[in-house]
């Protein structure tokens, strides 16, 4: 039997904002997706854990947006003010310190401002911490879980690892550590960007946008490594000449999925970290969130030598499902949310 829309759904396509963007074998891949990721972290013995998504502490990082909202309840059971989590990394990083050993989590995070093709205010990340591992050894088990991740829809792809400096050679043949400002802002004279208040690393990120990742072939799993010291997050800097954070990123054709650390363990150092992050925010009239205490107190009490990264589940069922719209992998999209 053959059900016929009414007239006035016809006439007003909002009628259907109830039903899910999302289609049942795009849903079926996702609890597909999850099962395996479980299975290749089981079988690694990797433990799952589960961590709160409401936290007394916000990301001062000034490039990520925090949700926040008021507990009515009482005042004996903690600040009032939370922070909705835009990763699970800081309670991940409590709990290694803690002795719990390599570990993941698999859930919802929440970055306001964020919604596009490519993005949605709530989404699903993996993220994963390996004791003793640096950043290169864990980038490695990041391409073999996409790689296994696009075998279930019979995709292949070939990695290859390569340094930010490289990379930025190769694309634009200049040197992203000592190049002028002037010659980093060449190759973005067509997008006629307005340079006020834009700094180095700001240029920097355009150029990736702009020029690098539209560059990357569609078919590649690129892992780029070694990033500028400027650009080091929560990752260690290696010293030398010149000094790099031991970080990555990994990249499916010009979409990044992970990004990834060998873990800042010095509470010192990362309590100078937030504060700049603080002032930066202040110089952007951004909002200032509350430090994560919890976290300095955990490193002071000794963050074993390990490495992370974070996967956006979304962006790889993206790539699993051959589409180009985060909306096509989401049930209820912010806009139906």
């Amino acid at each position: 039997m053959t059900i016929q829309q009414p007239p006035e759904a016809a006439a007003n396509p909002d009628l259907n904002d109830w039903r899910p963007t999302a289609s049942a074998q795009a849903l079926q891949l996702r609890a597909s997706l999850n099962r395996h990721i479980r299975d290749f972290f089981h079988a690694r013995g990797c433990l799952e854990v589960e961590t709160p998504m409401l936290s007394a502490a916000g990301n001062t990082d000034s490039n990520i947006e925090s949700f926040s909202l008021q507990f009515s309840g009482p005042c004996s059971a903690g600040k009032a003010k939370r922070w909705l989590r835009t990763s699970p990394e800081f309670p991940l990083k409590r709990l290694l310190a803690a002795g719990t050993g390599d570990c993941y989590e698999l859930g919802r995070v929440f970055r306001n401002g964020e919604a596009g093709r490519r993005h949605n205010p709530e989404f699903t990340l993996l993220e994963w911490y390996r004791v003793g591992w640096d950043h290169q050894r864990l980038m490695w088990e990041a391409v073999e879980l996409v790689q296994s991740a696009l075998a279930l829809v019979e995709r292949q792809v070939q990695p290859e690892a390569i340094t930010y400096a490289d990379l930025f050679g190769r694309v634009l043949g200049l040197c992203p550590h000592s190049a002028s400002l002037e010659a980093l802002q060449a190759p973005l004279a067509e997008f006629a960007i307005n340079a006020e208040g834009l700094s180095r690393d700001d240029w920097l990120d355009l150029l990736l946008t702009h020029r690098i990742e539209p560059a990357l072939h569609a078919d590649s799993l690129t892992v780029v490594y070694d990033y500028p010291a400027s650009q080091c997050a929560l990752a260690r800097v290696r010293h030398g000449d010149p000094p790099v954070a031991e970080r990555f990123e990994l990249y499916l054709g010009g979409i990044e999925l992970a990004n990834g650390y060998h873990e800042l363990a010095d509470a010192a150092e990362q309590q100078d970290r937030f504060t700049r992050d603080l002032v930066l925010r202040a110089q952007r009239s951004s909002t200032q969130p509350t430090v994560d205490q919890h976290l300095i107190d955990a490193l002071q009490a000794g963050l074993p030598s390990c490495a992370g990264v974070a996967l956006g589940v979304d962006r790889l069922l993206m790539a699993m499902l051959g589409t180009r719209d985060i909306a096509d992998v989401l049930a209820f999209p912010f806009a139906r949310a």
